[in-house]
């Protein structure tokens, strides 16, 4: 059974991702515009009749800007905790709200189902209302995403350990946030454990926590001031090879874009390392 995975951005500008079977859907955060999501599901011939709902990490609003509007012009459950759910209604950039009939409480380590996806919300530190992961099992997939995480806990390294795809945050480089202009409080804040993850943090949690069933990741929410993607590529080859993981050949490794889609990829849970659609 293939999997089709989207990203149709990744950054402070905004974040949305899109994962389907060949009969069901689901969106990730909502963080670009209703117009733009509409291009570009129409562009790559994203099937939004598939979509069973919207998975919501946290209240931020390059997460959730269009978290609203989306779940009405299509009639979509969101599911998120109650406490992001109150911190979204309290965000005075999402200007419309989730319709009262189109919310959905969730817990965090209680599966739930959104169509053929099984889900498991598991907590990740970041400085939000609250802030989640998700565990997205399907046939035998078994697909996590870790966007705005402070810290790589254990539970964030046990699900890296059990998964088969993984988007991981990879947002800073060190010496990048170090020298640059953003001022001392700021970087403390990017930095300390409830911010954000470093190219090296998640290359050394990537390492220490890989197995053979791990196929692909996608690294996500790069910083455009304190970083770019070929920095936050080659950190991650060079921390792996000194574990002798070889990015490319042992799991297939992409550095998701901030302002524009990637892929879409489509996955097959029998081979790696996988490759983006063509087109």
């Amino acid at each position: 059974m293939p999997l089709t995975f989207f990203s149709l951005g990744s950054g402070s500008c905004g974040n949305c991702y899109y994962l389907a079977t060949e009969t069901d859907a689901i969106i990730i955060d909502c963080g670009i515009s209703l117009r733009r999501f509409k291009k570009y599901m129409l562009e790559y011939g994203m099937k939004t009749g598939k979509m069973k709902g919207i998975l919501i990490t946290h209240d931020h609003a390059d997460h959730i800007k269009a978290a609203g509007k989306i779940s009405k012009e299509y009639g979509l459950s969101v599911y998120a905790t109650r406490l992001v759910h109150e911190g979204m209604d309290r965000n005075w950039q999402a200007s419309v709200k989730i319709p009262v009939e189109n919310r959905q409480y969730i817990d965090t380590g209680t599966p739930f189902h959104v169509g053929s996806f099984r889900v498991t919300a598991f907590p990740l530190p970041h400085d939000a209302s609250e802030n989640v992961g998700y565990f997205i099992e399907v046939g035998n997939y078994r697909f996590c995403i870790m966007t705005d995480v402070g810290e790589a806990t254990e539970e964030a390294k046990s699900r890296i350990a059990q998964s088969t795809h993984l988007i991981l945050e990879s947002n800073y480089d060190d010496e990048m946030l170090l020298q640059g202009r953003y001022p001392d409080i700021l970087k403390e804040r990017i930095a300390g454990g409830h911010g954000h993850l470093s190219n090296n943090k998640a290359a050394h949690a990537l390492a220490e926590n890989f197995h053979e069933g791990l196929k692909s990741v996608w690294l996500c929410h790069l910083s455009e001031e304190n970083n770019h993607p070929e920095l936050a590529r080659k950190t991650h080859e060079t921390v792996l090879r000194t574990y002798g993981i070889i990015a490319n050949v042992d799991f297939n490794l992409e550095v998701l874009r901030r302002k524009i889609p990637t892929g879409p990829f489509v996955l097959d849970d029998t081979t790696a390392p996988l490759l983006p659609q063509e087109g």
